[in-house]
């Protein structure tokens, strides 16, 4: 809701400074997000790193770090320490955990022993089941593991004031249902679904059986009508054989290793005791119910019993050998318990995997946040062909080369990163300004109308938008595409960029000014801003201005070479030539594919009157920018001064002949016309 200062003033307490942040890492990233958003970088670091220190994981809290240029080394970050804290962290939860889950055992023990007696009445059966509840309820606050059955809703007389659940519909079903046929309660277990029914029921009671269940499951789609069903449960569980509890209770007695028990209720069968194998289930039951005389060969029929005995749908309750009942939900607890830890070689091996994969991609953002570009695509190729290729990197990938200027690789990593996570808008907007660079206007197009399909309400949508009728000089709509980003999201400080641009463009030089700033004031290490600044004093031909602006832009962005040219031309506008000079060396070696730092250095040679030095380096600047028409006119100035008119004359005829803008030819004609001026009456005109 944007009210920074009311979610301030709930996550810190104000009278009490030593009270602790609620909710620990999360309340930390919280209130960092606040401090930044209200330009208070050093609390956002504090608080971002004490998010950190509490859960390592914490990727969120990392990256915020690397986007305010104070995050640390991500090996020093996601360290064998950070590995530790987290198998301590898991150990804690997962105590209290095993706290909880052993309660519940023994509360389902208790249940299962008043469902198995048969000496007892219904009525006691209830009462001990009631009593059990109400032991239960006092450990834990009222709070029934099986979803809020209280004593209310079991008729044990008016509710506890401990029982602040609101009584669960299906668990007042599932007791009506056993208070009419006068039977117990089945065991309370959480998630459980009794299938089953007391093994003391009489089995011609389908009607109970079918008014229980049908509270508890949902319809199925019938596999086989209800006559062929009937036939089959006939054979299955026919009354004629001895009762379950005294033929179980010989079994176990005969042999403890045979535990297959049969329930009379709606054609299901229980599972043997691997109850994890619905396969070894099927074939089991296969095998006990196929007769000699009438083999099962109908498709529906077997259909119907495959249906049946998929026991990953079921919850049957069976009966171990000491007469306690098991559901299925438990016996599968008894093999991987929810609450159970992990074996602490198992846990720091996984951390230490988890922690090896975060400290490749936070230190290839840290890089890439730091403006090293190349150093962070080292880093992104160290990844796996599974991790490299995901739409996040391959974003992170096209942002890189576009801050290299590379943009045909910039094009080729963002196109890549659309067709793996198409719908995820990341880095778009840079996509876009590289499509207008490129000048690929049907591509562009393309691409924000595709965005803007995908998402109106994301800023970078409308950005692709403004970048592609910018691209065809239409400025006005280019800027109200750009405000309508920044309508969306006024923390989008590349939108505030550029419709400063725009701005520009149409020479609105104070509307621009604006718009930088506000970008500035959403995100200060935003180098576009700052550049943008330079630009416009530097038109305004207020070079210390200029000069001041570019630096910023520097200092954040340490390796952009286009930068370094025009601090360069600041500064040789403001007569530090030397200073100017040593400037574009770097701007040079920065990015060698970069024709403008040496046109500028040529420039500079000649106003120191270098002409040699300056023919040198536009030869070098040919081989790089063959039609650049600057170079030749520039060339021709040169052999001007050298009074040699007949190369200056064919310099300045291959000038005009790669069709310079207007405002070039204009001076190039002019400068033949006084070719055989002097350059001291020249000056004097």
């Amino acid at each position: 809701m944007d009210l920074l200062n009311e979610a301030e003033m709930a996550l810190s307490q104000t009278n009490d400074p030593t009270s602790e942040v609620p909710n620990g890492a999360a309340g930390q990233y919280l209130l960092g997000l606040i401090y930044r958003y209200t330009d208070r970088k050093k609390s956002a670091v504090h608080h971002f790193n004490q998010a950190l220190s509490l859960d390592p994981l914490l990727w969120a809290a990392y990256e915020e770090l690397c986007i305010l240029g104070a995050a640390d080394e991500a090996a020093s970050v996601f360290n064998e320490a950070a590995s530790l804290c987290v198998q301590k962290k898991h150990e804690h939860h997962g105590s209290q955990s095993q706290i909880l889950a052993a309660s519940t055992e023994d509360h389902n023990v208790v249940s299962n022993k008043s469902f198995v007696s048969e000496d007892a009445s219904p009525r006691q059966l209830r009462h001990m089941h009631s009593n059990s509840l109400r032991e239960f309820s006092g450990n834990y606050n009222g709070v029934i593991a099986s979803g809020g059955v209280t004593s209310q809703s079991l008729g044990s007389g008016p509710a506890n004031n401990a029982f602040c659940n609101t009584p669960s519909p299906m668990a007042s079903q599932h007791f009506n249902a056993f208070q009419i046929s006068g039977l117990a309660p089945p065991p309370v277990c959480r998630n459980a679904q009794q299938n089953g029914v007391h093994p003391s029921a009489p089995s011609g009671d389908n009607s109970m059986r079918s008014t229980v269940n049908s509270n508890v499951q949902p319809p199925r789609r019938k596999f086989v009508d209800e006559g062929k069903l009937r036939k089959i449960s006939g054979r299955l569980f026919s009354d004629s054989g001895p009762r379950r509890n005294s033929r179980l209770a010989g079994e176990s007695a005969s042999n403890t290793s045979s535990n297959a028990s049969v329930a009379s209720g709606n054609g299901t069968s229980n599972s043997s005791k691997f109850l994890g194998s619905s396969k070894l289930s099927s074939m089991t039951l296969r095998s006990m119910t196929t007769r000699k005389s009438q083999p099962w060969s109908s498709e529906n029929i077997d259909e119907g019993v495959r249906d049946v005995c998929d026991d990953s749908r079921l919850n049957i309750p069976t009966v171990s050998p000491s007469g306690d009942c098991i559901t299925l939900e438990q016996d599968r607890s008894n093999k991987c318990p929810v609450g159970t830890n992990m074996s602490g070689p198992n846990l720091l091996s996984g951390a230490l995997e988890i922690l090896e994969l975060l400290r490749t991609l936070g230190e290839g953002f840290r890089l890439l946040c730091l403006y090293r570009c190349q150093d962070a695509l080292d880093i992104y190729n160290k990844l796996p062909h599974k991790h490299y290729n995901t739409g996040w990197v391959l974003s992170q990938i096209g942002k890189a080369y576009f801050e290299m200027v590379d943009y045909l690789e910039a094009d080729r990593a963002f196109s890549l990163a659309r067709l793996t996570s198409p719908y995820s808008l990341e880095g778009l907007d840079v996509h876009s300004t590289v499509l207008y660079h490129l000048k690929e206007d049907m591509k562009l197009s393309y691409l924000a109308q595709e965005l803007i399909s995908t998402d109106k309400l994301a800023p970078q949508s409308w950005c692709a938008m403004g970048n592609c009728y910018s691209s065809q000089k239409d400025h006005e709509t280019a800027l109200r595409n750009f405000q309508r980003a920044v309508q969306l999201n006024s923390r989008f400080a590349y939108a505030h960029t550029l419709c400063g641009h725009e701005y520009v463009a149409v020479e609105d030089f104070e509307n621009g000014i604006k718009s930088y700033q506000s970008a500035l004031r959403v995100d200060s290490r935003h180098y576009n801003a700052w550049y943008g600044l330079g630009m416009v004093y530097l038109r305004q031909e207020k070079f210390e201005f200029s000069e001041h602006h570019f630096r910023m832009a520097l200092q954040i962005n340490p390796h952009s070479s286009v930068i370094m040219s025009y601090l360069g031309t600041t500064l040789h506008a403001l007569k530090k030539n030397e200073e100017a000079l040593e400037m574009m060396e770097k701007a040079i070696l920065a990015d060698k594919k970069n024709p403008l730092p040496m046109y500028q250095k040529a420039n500079i040679l000649v106003s120191m009157e270098k002409f040699d030095a300056a023919l040198e380096v536009l030869e070098e600047l040919k081989e790089h920018a063959p039609r650049e028409s600057s170079v030749y006119a520039l060339m021709g100035k040169i052999y001007k001064r050298h009074n040699i008119h007949d190369k200056a004359m064919l310099h300045f005829g291959l000038a005009l002949d790669l069709r310079p803008s207007a405002t070039d030819v204009a001076t190039i004609k002019a400068a033949i016309e006084k070719l055989h001026v002097p350059d001291e009456l020249e000056d004097s005109l």
